[in-house]
C-alpha cells in the first residue's frame, strides 16, 4: 500500500524549503526501485558516516563513484565474461547505479573496495561562517563614528 503525501501546503507556507520537499517526494517514488547491490549507511561520529556496499565480483575499474552537488553516484559495469554454458548464475554481475542525497556540505573523504565491500567514508564539513558564533554583550552603550561633513568641492 502506498501513501502519496500532498506537500502542497507546505509549500504556500514556507520559504526556501524545495529542496527538502523535492527528497520527501523522490523518497516516495524510490520504494518500489530494485534493492541490489545491498548497502549499510553507519554514522561513525559526529560529522562522519560510511557506506558500505556489497559488490562482489566487482574490480576497482569496475565501479565509478561521482559526487555531484549533494548526490554520490555508485555506478558498477562489468564485462561480459563467456566461460561456457552456466547451469545457473546465482552471482549478479548485472550494471548498477545506485544514487545518495547527501546533506549540505557532506564531502566524500575516500573510497576503499575490500574483499568484495565498497567502502566510502563521508564527512560533514561546515564552513566557518555557517557555524554558531558567541556574541559578545556590551554595556549598552553604542559607539557611532562620529559624522564628517565633505565640504563643498568646486568645479573647475
Amino acid at each position: 500500500m502506498r501513501n502519496d503525501f500532498d506537500f502542497a501546503p507546505l509549500y504556500r507556507s514556507s520559504i526556501g524549503f524545495d529542496r527538502v520537499f523535492n527528497l520527501l517526494n523522490n523518497a516516495q517514488r524510490l520504494q518500489a526501485i530494485d534493492a541490489w547491490p545491498p548497502y549499510d549507511i553507519v554514522k561513525i561520529g559526529e560529522d562522519e558516516y560510511r557506506i558500505t556496499m556489497a559488490v562482489a565480483g566487482y574490480a576497482d575499474a569496475d565501479l565509478d563513484l561521482t559526487q555531484e552537488r549533494n548526490v554520490l553516484v555508485v555506478k558498477g559495469h562489468k564485462a561480459e565474461e563467456k566461460q561456457g554454458e552456466y547451469l545457473h548464475r546465482g552471482i549478479a554481475g548485472r550494471a548498477f547505479e545506485r544514487r545518495f542525497e547527501l546533506a549540505d556540505h557532506v564531502r566524500v573523504e575516500n573510497a576503499s573496495l575490500t574483499n568484495g565491500l565498497l567502502s566510502v567514508a563521508l564527512k560533514r564539513e561546515v564552513p566557518e561562517a555557517m557555524k554558531p558564533r558567541k556574541i559578545a554583550i556590551g554595556d549598552g552603550s553604542f559607539q557611532q563614528a562620529p559624522l564628517q561633513i565633505e565640504a563643498e568641492r568646486q568645479v573647475a
